[in-house]
Order: C-alpha cells, then sequence, then structure tokens
C-alpha cells in the first residue's frame, strides 16, 4: 500500500512538471497574478514551516521546539554556517527539554 501511494505521488509529481513545461507558451497569466506567484510560495513555505515547528500530533508541540526554531532563525538571518544553525537550534531545543520545558 505503501508503494502504491509513493508512485501515485511521483506520478503526479512528475505530470504537474511535465503540464508546466507543455502549457508554458500557451498559458498566458495576467500580470497582477505572475506577481502573485511567488509570493504565494513564500506563503506556503511559511505555514509549512510554521506548522512542522509548532504542532505535533494534531497539539502543541510545547515551547522548547519554537525556541529552538527562533534560535535557528536569528543565526539564519545573522548568516551563520548552516552546521551551526542546525546545531545551535537542535542544542537549544534539547537544553530547554533537559531543563523540563515540553
Amino acid at each position: 500500500m505503501l508503494i502504491a501511494v509513493i508512485l501515485a505521488l511521483a506520478v503526479g509529481t512528475y505530470g504537474f512538471r511535465a503540464v508546466g513545461v507543455l502549457l508554458h507558451d500557451r498559458l498566458d497569466l495576467p500580470e497582477w497574478s505572475r506577481r502573485l506567484l511567488p509570493i504565494g510560495a513564500a506563503a506556503l513555505l511559511a505555514a509549512l514551516a510554521a506548522t512542522a515547528a509548532l504542532t505535533e500530533a494534531a497539539g502543541f508541540a510545547g515551547w522548547a521546539r519554537p525556541a529552538g526554531v527562533l534560535v535557528g532563525l536569528v543565526l539564519a538571518w545573522r548568516r551563520a554556517p548552516f552546521v551551526l544553525v542546525v546545531v545551535a537550534a537542535a542544542g537549544a531545543t534539547a537544553l530547554l527539554r533537559l531543563l523540563g520545558l515540553p
């Protein structure tokens, strides 16, 4: 069953990409929608990141995980090396959980 789901998602993804390439010249979007597409992509990524950072098993994940994400965001904003961002975010989350913060 899992293999069937993976294959269906792979075919769907490939189909979306193929349709985009095939209809690129045939589809004429209005200017306002062309300006909104990058904003929509950024909003979708932000929503996915917020969902992953704040929820676990359909409930609030606790304060340690969002605090770790915040540490990672600050370091990424300050252009720290990627390894440092990941290690610091995980370390902050682990430290807060070690101190008893859920």
